[in-house]
């Protein structure tokens, strides 16, 4: 077990899960640009933006220097926005040593080159994408720093890393399982989101349980779709990086998806949302990543491709959920070929 581990940035996410592994007894050093905030983490052990009202543990240190951040580190945790993670992989590559473990917990694609956040670090760091380890799965950070039972999931496609990275991690209240499907959970971690604003959107629209309950359901399918087509393992998306995540950020007002989803569907524009959020939200960019996706591998994405209508083309919400109501009929068992299924079985 190491005695040091760097967490970059120090947002909501890695605030919460750096006060994990000091509860874990581990020394905590979070990176950040932010001076104000390190020395408010510092001096006041507090992230009020992020997380306000929570006291961080003593075992948690900030700074704004990367080297010593990093420095004499065993582990180093990357939740950095999708839109900045190139740049931090490119700064952490200065201090990195394959020694190191190399654990992420964002959750979204590059916009410019559609690619997944492992590749973009494995790329950066110029190491194999096997020695990526990402976690994900249903956990509001909010709830983890207050210790609520949470139960999440590592991915590498080394077993090995997997299991260093469930032991940095698990503890009383912070459940960590293994899987070897990487490419799998990073999917269904950032394209949930995009699901997640839909369901916000079709609440903020006022239309009830029944219209949420089939917009995740059928989003799942949506999901599993093209993530088979990816190369992801179809049972992913019924574990914890798939529905669990899923119903926690459809369903919850904690997820600033959901949230920024019910606004648009109140009749605010995306521009006054993104400046009355305040914080990141990745299902934006996914969904506009998404869409490029499914079109270059010819996946259909309804749902996703009406949100990008919403989003970026002026479309009304209302009018999109008219339109993915008046689809052609369909089978429900359209989620994968016969083919691929049985070629996961074979």
């Amino acid at each position: 077990m190491p005695n040091k581990v760097a967490v970059l940035v120090a947002g909501s996410w890695g605030t919460a899960l750096a006060s994990v592994l000091a509860d874990n007894d581990l020394d905590v050093t979070m990176w950040s640009r932010n001076e104000q905030l390190v020395h408010e983490i510092n001096s006041m052990h507090r992230n009020e933006h992020y997380l306000p009202g929570i006291k961080l543990s003593q075992n948690i240190v900030a700074t704004t220097n990367m080297q010593e951040a990093v420095n004499e580190a065993e582990a180093v945790v990357i939740v950095a926005p999708s839109a900045a993670m190139r740049e931090v992989a490119h700064q952490l590559k200065s201090y990195w040593h394959k020694d190191m473990l190399v654990v992420h917990a964002t959750k979204g694609f590059e916009l410019e080159t559609l690619k997944r956040m492992s590749t973009v670090i494995s790329e950066e760091l110029q190491c194999s994408e096997g020695q990526i380890v990402v976690l994900s799965g249903p956990s509001h950070a909010e709830e983890v720093v207050k210790r609520c039972p949470t139960t999440v999931v590592v991915a590498s496609q080394d077993e090995e890393y997997a299991i260093k990275a469930q032991n940095l991690f698990m503890n009383s209240y912070f459940r960590v399982y293994t899987n070897r499907d990487l490419i799998g959970v990073e999917l269904a971690g950032a394209l949930k989101n995009i699901i997640a604003l839909g369901a916000g959107m079709s609440d903020g629209l006022g239309f009830g349980d029944n219209a949420k309950a089939a917009l995740i359901t059928r989003g799942i399918a949506e999901i599993s779709r093209i993530g088979v087509e990816l190369g992801a393992n179809p049972l992913t998306f019924a574990g914890l990086a798939g529905i669990g995540d899923l119903v926690v950020t459809a369903t919850s007002q904690h997820s600033r998806n959901w949230r920024a989803g019910s606004l648009i569907g109140q009749g605010q524009e995306l521009s006054q949302v993104l400046k009355s959020m305040g914080m990141v939200v990745e299902g934006i960019r996914t969904t506009k990543a998404a869409y490029r996706i499914s079109e270059k591998y010819g996946v259909q994405m309804p749902i996703t491709y009406q949100l990008y209508q919403v989003l970026f083309n002026g479309c009304e919400p209302k009018r999109a959920v008219e339109a993915l109501m008046g689809r052609d009929p369909k089978t429900e068992m359209e989620m994968m070929t016969l083919e691929t299924w049985e070629q996961w079985h074979s």
